[in-house]
């Protein structure tokens, strides 16, 4: 063979590679750059595609597509709260405005993957944070793109690409949300198809991606099912469950602060963030005090016998046990009193009913904005009783004190992943508090308040008897 010759079939050979799209191996899928399919498997193949593309571009380039994701998400978040809300039904508007802005905003980038790099007698160590690759999330009807945001902007800056299986509910606005993220990246010079979907998410696309080979990590964020499900498939699992967060209110609070923070958490987009206060143990001598600021507050009181009747509509019979009835998740306490012959003020943001430990209410995440109020003896009694009712989910806690001895009892005690001083709970989100936020909050499985580095793996690299300049 000669010189010409082999020169022709290294071209052919290059050609072939260059059509095929790199090591990503099946080549450009053609129909989409919108990240949107009607077959998961492709999905994932472009989703491949992309995350390999992305591997070969500098780390200042990635930073460039987190801030176009930012921005386009911030030029867009009426369209995307609205659509939310009128494809879901839970929740509401304005506050949904607000979740979409603090996932873009507040969702840390590239700089949470920083190397580090260890000097000694024995030369160098870099250790980095390496990208899996294709990752595969489960998302919620409850925060469906807050969750698709912030796992965007998370997994993008820790390298990866990722591949959405929404709740069927949310379909259009996760498909609308990952639409306006990919377009963001191409504008920004970064390849198309880093967020995938599927148009018709089903149970079985769930299982699909869940099982694919080409699938290395799963990010699952909804309720028990879908976790165990998820964890049931042989790969690594990044699981956030529910919760029911309990609020403990002590004789040392400040009571109006916390009447305030109370009902501005539990009511804000209508309970049905897994964060939110679900229920309220208070000492009896703050009682009275914390249940007449609440309702100065815009709660409304519920009677012994009108929570009675609501308990018929906001929980249904499943298997021998009342469980909450989806009708009312996310709905306005407007929709949700009109159930039992109730009008009341649009001023009125939730409803509230002072009722004993042993009410059904107290352990359920009822996610709609009715709240039980327990009185009990002492904050022993409230710290007990918030640890049954928060039935070791390990998420999400709080109590308003002023009693630094009580604070550290109860943290020690809950072993939640957030625990909220004196605040309301979506401070825990860093929505008015400090630290980054998340709508991925890894209890089962350990993460806590995901970031990018959750969605790496770490690499460790070693120079013997090198590199140490001191």
């Amino acid at each position: 063979m000669n010189e010409q010759e082999i020169q022709r079939v290294i071209g052919q050979v290059m050609e072939q590679l260059k059509s095929q799209g790199g090591p990503a191996g099946k080549g450009h899928i053609s129909g989409t750059r919108t990240g949107i399919f009607s077959d998961i498997n492709d999905a994932v193949a472009a989703a491949k595609e992309a995350q390999y593309r992305l591997g070969t571009m500098k780390l200042e380039i990635r930073g460039r597509l987190i801030d176009a994701i930012r921005a386009v998400v911030e030029k867009n978040v009426e369209l995307i709260a609205r659509t939310s809300v009128e494809e879901t039904g839970l929740g509401k508007y304005e506050d949904k405005v607000q979740k979409n802005l603090l996932a873009a905003r507040k969702t840390p980038g590239i700089e949470d993957v920083r190397p580090r790099a260890y000097t000694g007698d024995y030369g160098f160590t870099l250790e980095e944070r390496a990208p899996y690759g294709v990752i595969g999330a489960i998302t919620p009807s409850t925060n469906p793109s807050e969750t698709v945001i912030c796992n965007g902007i998370g997994m993008i800056a820790a390298g990866n690409a990722v591949v959405f299986n929404s709740h069927p509910g949310a379909k259009k606005v996760t498909r609308l949300t990952i639409e306006l993220i990919n377009q963001a990246i191409i504008e920004a010079g970064g390849p198309a198809n880093l967020l995938c979907g599927v148009e018709n998410p089903t149970i079985e696309t769930g299982n699909i991606l869940m099982h694919h080979k080409d699938i290395r990590i799963l990010v699952v964020t909804g309720g028990p099912g879908i976790v165990k499900a998820a964890m049931n498939s042989g790969k690594k699992v990044i699981g956030a469950g529910p919760g029911n967060p309990p609020v403990v209110v002590d004789e040392t609070a400040d009571i109006r602060q916390a009447a305030r923070d109370i009902v501005d958490g539990a009511a804000f987009d209508n309970n049905v963030l897994c964060i939110a206060e679900k229920e309220v143990f208070v000492v009896q001598e703050a009682a009275k005090e914390l249940v007449t600021e609440m309702l100065a507050d815009g709660a409304y009181f519920l009677k012994e016998e009108q929570l009675d009747e609501l308990m018929k509509h906001i929980t249904v019979e499943k298997d021998g046990k009342r469980v909450v009835n989806r009708k009312y998740v996310g709905k306005d306490i407007q929709v949700i009193l009109s159930a039992i012959g109730l009008t009341v003020d649009r001023e009125y943001k939730l409803a509230i009913a002072v009722v004993d430990r042993s009410h059904p209410l107290v352990d359920l995440e009822q996610l709609m904005p009715v709240l039980p109020v327990v009185p009990v003896r002492d904050v022993n009694e409230a710290i007990a009783f918030a640890y049954e009712a928060e039935q070791q989910c390990f998420h999400t806690a709080m109590m308003h004190s002023k009693n630094v001895e009580n604070l550290s009892k109860m943290a020690r005690v809950m072993n939640t992943s957030i625990f909220v001083k004196n605040a309301p709970s979506y401070s825990g989100l860093g929505m008015c508090g400090e630290g980054h936020t998340t709508f991925t909050i890894a209890s089962p499985t350990g993460e806590g308040l995901t970031s990018p580095r959750s969605f790496t793996r770490q690499r460790r690299c070693v120079l013997r008897d090198q590199f140490r300049i001191v």
